[in-house]
């Protein structure tokens, strides 16, 4: 798995999620239209709940909002929903001059929003999702359904689902607003590769974004930006290791953290002339200890122990990790959170990175242009550490969801603007490819 730096396993139950349980996306097949009408045929079967669509053989307010939903959603990625517009306007019409075709056309309508939900809550293809509850929810039939009978305004709730989340609306509707007004009524593809990655977000509530396109990173609260700042992001051109994709939680910080040193940077390191002239000293001058193993309770052995020839060479994978200090990469804090793959948000020493317009020159991790000032959010007071023993853990008041993504779509007032793929992920499939699996990763920071 990828390592930027070690992410202990050997944590509290209320800290960390049990690694089973870290899930990655795969590609996703869409439910056909076939299989919701089924489904639907299944729930009125099942319950007795009113019509939705029709009062009598009359429409009501919400199939007109129904309709508007559909012909727009090619531009959620849904190229059927024209198509089933026309087959809700057909059935309608006939429900109009035939009381016994309203049961037909409640169903016709019903399966067409069924198929529409249902892929909005696709899961992100190649996210990881720390903890289930993060991915897409409530994609059944009979959820999908019985939300919208309970639903005080269906038309509210139409409009709310389709939204899906203030940032992925923002993305749809600027770009419909442009297709309108040039007539390009095809969306294009980096849009649709957006809107799968921005489905994943949350509505509201307090949140970390990431975004690796943009190399920022914003706090949420009430579902708004209230601050950001500038991040450094993994290269993907020379390093072959971009930020991943993920949905987790931060539950607590660390105050003095070690740096795990990973092992393709100690391979650097053995070749390096001063090492080679005196691996003791060298190590010493940077404040690195050489491990007895990656467990929690590894202690530090004398590096006339290690055959540094085999490391050099690949042939043989040692722990060297870094004391707390100036030289830790680090810095003076660190923001773990489940996810599989050792990636953390954390501080840096490295300041010079934050006055580049390009930002995608770390090992995988996400380093803080404002480490103190994101620790601050997020325990609600000055983030001092407890002691000055390294590795300081501290619980925050409650666990704040944190989202690592890919938006090179923005909104802008007339339509949308795209920022360079640095990743190549806007083009279909690539993002679920970039996923290393596990046995073949490398370690990252």
């Amino acid at each position: 798995m990828r390592k930027c730096g070690l992410a202990l396993s050997l944590l509290a139950s209320s800290m960390v999620l049990p690694a089973q349980a870290v899930a990655q996306s795969p590609a996703f097949s869409a439910p056909t239209v076939a299989g919701a009408e089924a489904s639907v045929a299944a729930f009125y079967k099942s319950y007795s709940v009113k019509p939705l669509w029709f009062h009598g053989s009359v429409a009501t307010p919400a199939l007109a909002e129904l309709l508007r939903i559909l012909r727009r959603a090619p531009f959620d990625g849904f190229p059927q929903g024209p198509q089933l517009a026309a087959q809700v306007e057909t059935a309608a019409a006939a429900a109009a001059t035939s009381p016994a075709s309203v049961i037909a056309a409640e169903r016709t309508a019903s399966a067409a929003w069924v198929s529409y939900v249902q892929a909005l809550k696709r899961p992100t293809p190649g996210m990881i999702y720390a903890y289930p509850v993060l991915a897409p929810q409530g994609s059944r039939a009979d959820q999908i359904l019985l939300t919208a009978t309970a639903a005080p305004s269906l038309e509210v709730y139409l409009n709310a689902t389709s939204n899906v989340n203030p940032i992925y609306a923002q993305l749809r509707n600027a770009a419909w607003m442009q297709a309108q007004a040039t007539g390009g009524l095809t969306p294009d593809p980096r849009l649709l590769m957006n809107l799968e990655r921005a489905r994943s977000l949350p509505v509201g509530g307090r949140f970390i974004l990431v975004d690796a396109a943009s190399q920022q990173l914003y706090m949420y609260d009430g579902g708004q930006p209230v601050d950001s700042m500038k991040v450094v992001v993994g290269d993907k051109e020379k390093l072959g290791l971009p930020t991943p994709m993920i949905a987790s939680v931060i539950h607590y910080m660390t105050f003095n953290p070690y740096w795990n040193v990973p092992h393709h940077l100690v391979r650097k390191m053995v070749a390096n002339p001063e090492f080679k002239k005196d691996p003791k000293k060298y190590l010493k001058s940077k404040k690195y200890e050489v491990m007895s193993d990656w467990t929690e309770t590894a202690t530090p052995i004398s590096p006339d122990s290690i055959d540094w020839k085999a490391v050099g060479s690949g042939a043989k994978q040692i722990r060297v990790r870094q004391l707390p200090g100036p030289l830790n990469s680090m810095g003076k804090m660190k923001f773990p959170f489940p996810s599989g793959q050792d990636i953390y948000l954390h501080d840096t020493p490295t300041r010079e990175y934050f006055a580049k317009s390009m930002r995608a020159l770390s090992n995988g991790c996400v380093r803080l242009e404002a480490a103190p000032r994101l620790a601050k959010w997020l325990l609600g007071r000055d983030p001092t550490p407890p002691s000055a023993n390294p590795e300081e853990r501290v619980q925050l008041p409650q666990g704040v969801p944190v989202y690592l993504t890919y938006l090179t779509a923005q909104p802008t007032p007339t339509g949308i603007a795209y920022l360079p793929d640095i990743y190549g992920w806007d083009v279909p499939g690539a993002q679920v490819a970039a996923i290393t699996p596990p046995a073949q990763a490398s370690s990252t920071q």
